[in-house]
């Protein structure tokens, strides 16, 4: 099985980019957007100067557990940067969904409570609720972290959409929203799920 075969069989669809989609992006913008990879795990991320992006991370169901998914997120945190990711919500019927949380929250990240992603996905034109993660060197603030999402989904997850897609993905502004007084936190609904 190849990386994008490994990702597509794990992630949902709305969550997932098309293969060209992303080979575009490894080939066109291989100076920001890179792929990790071996038998056992698939990273997908795009670094700025500023901050880190994992777009997609999978580890083997072999291999969870081994520390893996631990060494590389420990290689982007010697980066000294900022590292944003989005997550599902906890989902009763897909038992990885709290998986992923417990993992990211044992990994020091913080839930961007403030911030509000609905993003149209381009393969079923339903909305997908997710939730945005990030962990910070230097105490970061959620507003900095909002305007970090708006620049990587302008740079990586719109790029060439229509070309790839034949249509495009929402603009920024109506995916993304900032609110100080948004009350969701994602790891007390985890906490409530234990």
């Amino acid at each position: 099985m190849n990386w994008y075969e490994k990702l597509n069989n794990y992630f949902s669809v709305e969550e997932m980019k098309s293969k060209e989609h992303m080979e575009k992006l490894l080939d066109e913008k291989g100076n920001v957007y890179y792929k990790d990879e071996s038998d056992l795990h698939v990273m997908m991320y795009a670094e700025f100067d500023t901050f880190i992006f994992i777009d997609y991370l999978w580890v083997s169901s072999k291999a969870r557990g081994k520390g893996i998914g631990h060494s590389l997120l420990e290689k982007l945190k010697e980066k000294n940067k900022p590292i944003i990711l989005e997550v599902e919500p906890v989902d009763y019927e897909d038992t990885d969904t709290a998986k992923r949380l417990h993992f990211y929250r044992r990994e020091g990240f913080a839930h961007a409570q403030s911030i509000g992603y609905s993003r149209r996905s381009l393969a079923t034109n339903e909305d997908t609720e997710l939730e945005i993660l990030y962990w910070s060197p230097s105490n970061a603030s959620e507003g900095f972290i909002y305007e970090q999402m708006k620049q990587m989904y302008e740079v990586i997850h719109t790029y060439k959409d229509k070309e790839v897609y034949g249509r495009s993905y929402q603009h920024v502004d109506e995916v993304l929203k900032y609110d100080e007084d948004r009350e969701n936190n994602i790891f007390d609904n985890l906490q409530a799920d234990k």
